[in-house]
């Protein structure tokens, strides 16, 4: 056994790990520690002051120390913030730091914020809990919450969070080579965090820092269009099954990655020639009219007995899709290129923005601009 003595004046200061050491036994007696440690030169008398700290084995990684005015209990979990309270009794510590753990492990902990003491961290895990879920993205969201909660900011007061901190961050982050729309949409959660935060949690007089900032500059539009000898080249040349018709339908239709995976044969009408596609990303049921050439690819697909048009997940199709691009050395080709060339390809068919608009899926005519990439020599033909 190795104890540890701090030599203040006339006292010796002994911590105590109380469950792990011999000197929590009540058998060890003073007589005992005298022998153990060896009188300071100079002082005939020597008096020993016990500091003990339990701590909880196991699963728990609560903590609990005896203070001069109780005993305070300290809980701390991965991505959650150091969580401490004192108590008179060791009974009421103790019990505190179980329901607190029981609380996380169900996914059923709460913070009780009060207004100018919280952290970033502590608004963030609640807003994790009550908003995030509400979503229709919450893995991306996760993902975002979680690099904020390793940030150095996490541990600061939002009351003294200042615009300024966060264009530190926004610059930051450009320079380490990220996307404006990835510091974008980092910097918008923040910014829904203090408005949900005034609204709804009672922090009335909390301003928003992030209104006063500069917004990351979006890279502009991709502009690349698909030729049809690169659509049979992706075709001819992918190991996938499925692959050859989810391009063929991505083109004719405009849908999504995330659309096509989750088709099943139920949402099809071949006679009406209408795919149903229900809670899209915008959150709407949206019905696809088929082309002659879908109507065609679809029914060249062998049907399968979970009932799924398809047996790929969206990651899938874009991995199947990265490796037949490889294969065949196209470069700068991505899956949602696919659907820029379907939703140009409407247009150039003389379908008007409403139309184009209500096969997509877009609501506003911005989104759908940085979607279409007229042909200029069709444009000269038409113009006569």
């Amino acid at each position: 056994m190795v104890a540890v003595a701090q030599l203040v004046e006339s006292w010796i200061v002994i911590p105590v790990v109380v469950g792990s050491s011999p000197i929590s036994h009540p058998t060890f007696h003073l007589n005992e520690i005298n022998k153990l440690i060896q009188r300071p030169e100079g002082l005939s008398r020597t008096r020993f002051l016990f500091c003990p700290t339990f701590v909880l084995f196991g699963e728990s990684m609560a903590t609990l120390r005896k203070r001069s005015n109780g005993w305070q209990a300290r809980v701390q979990r991965k991505g959650y913030p150091n969580l401490a309270k004192t108590f008179k009794t060791y009974s009421e510590a103790i019990g505190w730091a179980r329901e607190i753990e029981y609380q996380i492990d169900k996914g059923l902990f709460h913070l009780p914020i009060s207004s100018k003491e919280a952290t970033l961290a502590e608004l963030l895990l609640r807003y994790r809990q009550e908003v995030t879920p509400l979503k229709k993205s919450i893995k991306p969201e996760l993902y975002r919450i979680q690099g904020w909660l390793n940030s150095p900011y996490a541990d600061r007061y939002i009351s003294n969070l200042r615009s300024s901190d966060f264009a530190a961050y926004r610059d930051a982050r450009l320079k380490q080579g990220k996307s404006g729309n990835t510091v974008k949409l980092e910097l918008a959660l923040i910014s829904h965090l203090y408005f949900v935060a005034r609204a709804e949690w009672g922090f009335e007089g909390l301003d928003n820092p992030i209104r006063y900032i500069r917004k990351p500059k979006l890279a502009k539009g991709r502009t690349r269009r698909v030729k049809d000898e690169e659509i049979e080249l992706l075709i001819k040349n992918t190991d996938s099954f499925d692959l050859p018709f989810i391009i063929k339908l991505a083109v004719e239709t405009g849908m999504r990655r995330g659309e096509i995976s989750s088709i099943i044969w139920e949402d099809i009408d071949l006679q009406k020639r209408i795919i149903y596609l229900w809670d899209t990303k915008n959150g709407e049921n949206r019905q696809v009219p088929l082309s002659t050439m879908a109507i065609s690819t679809l029914k060249s697909i062998p049907k399968r007995a979970d009932g799924h048009l398809f047996g790929m997940t969206a990651h899938a199709i874009s991995y199947a899709f990265i490796k037949a691009c490889r294969r065949v050395k196209l470069e700068d080709l991505h899956f949602h290129d696919l659907r820029h060339e379907a939703i140009s390809r409407m247009f150039e068919k003389s379908l008007n923005v409403m139309e184009v608009g209500a096969i997509s899926g877009h609501k506003t005519l911005q989104m759908l601009k940085r979607y279409t990439h007229l042909n200029a020599e069709e444009l000269a033909l038409k113009l006569g």
